[in-house]
């Protein structure tokens, strides 16, 4: 199976169990993947998560600190950190590629990492079929 990247939206559904959106079968491929290979979160999810509920445009079952702790303490959850490597990669992504921060260190550290990315962003998953990151859609 291969290694997933959770985009942040996935992440946030997954870790809260949120009904209906993600279907039975996203959660078991996503649960497999957890089993096995694992599931990989990266800093930049961290970061939206955070700037999601400060803005108001989330609300987390914790406080943030203890939620990110929380949901990174899953069993088979794993922690990509951003590196210098990621980084550099993000400005040098191909276009098109809409200029989200956070998409683009995602798409970066999926590309650098050899991981496929989980998500249900459209401009995303366009970018996948053109080859660019491998993508799993949800």
């Amino acid at each position: 199976m291969n290694r997933l990247l959770l985009d942040t939206h996935v992440w946030l559904w997954y870790a809260e169990g949120v009904a209906g959106k993600l279907s039975a079968k996203n959660i078991r491929t996503l649960d497999r993947a957890r089993r096995s290979a694992g599931l990989w979160v990266s800093a930049p999810s961290v970061w939206e998560i955070g700037m999601l509920e400060q803005r108001g445009r989330i609300r987390l079952t914790l406080p943030l600190r203890g939620w990110v702790d929380r949901a990174l303490a899953a069993p088979g959850i794993r922690f990509l950190p951003l590196d210098a490597a990621a980084a550099v990669e993000s400005t040098l992504l191909p276009d098109p590629l809409h200029a989200d921060p956070a998409d683009r260190f995602l798409i970066a550290a999926a590309r650098t990492a050899n991981l496929t990315l989980v998500t249900r962003d459209t401009q995303i998953l366009e970018y996948g079929r053109q080859g660019r990151v491998r993508t799993l859609a949800v």
